[in-house]
């Protein structure tokens, strides 16, 4: 039988988000300084908008209203995942600095569409 959680800060998704907004911001620390408010800036808030999303849903107190944040958290980080592309695509930094944020990026999906479909069943 599973414990419930005392918080958010104990879901794994939520953890994953952490660690993914500290891997954009080295990854962005090394981004020409003429893309501060440009790219940089734009991975960082949609990197930072998928843990704060988790947080905020989990808070919100109803089933329904966590799953609509965590859909929310998903279309950030889709958000994210195309932001370093393009990144790479300009010559911002190396393409192999992008990889381990898409591998991270997919992961973290599965990990929300999990918890999403989750949540949903027990509606059922």
């Amino acid at each position: 039988m599973n414990k419930p959680l005392s918080s958010y800060r104990e879901l794994g998704v939520w953890r994953d988000g952490i660690a993914l907004v500290k891997a954009c911001y080295l990854i962005t620390q090394r981004f020409p300084k003429d893309e501060l408010f440009g790219l940089t800036s734009q991975i960082r808030r949609s990197a930072v908008s998928v843990p704060a999303n988790i947080a905020e849903g989990y808070g919100r107190g109803s089933r329904r209203d966590y799953v609509r944040h965590l859909m929310i958290a998903q279309g950030s980080l889709k958000e994210l995942e195309t932001h370093p592309i393009i990144a790479a695509e300009v010559d911002c930094g190396p393409k192999t600095d992008i990889e381990p944020i898409l591998t991270r990026c997919d992961q973290l999906g599965r990990g929300l569409g999990a918890l999403i479909r989750s949540l949903r069943a027990k509606d059922d």
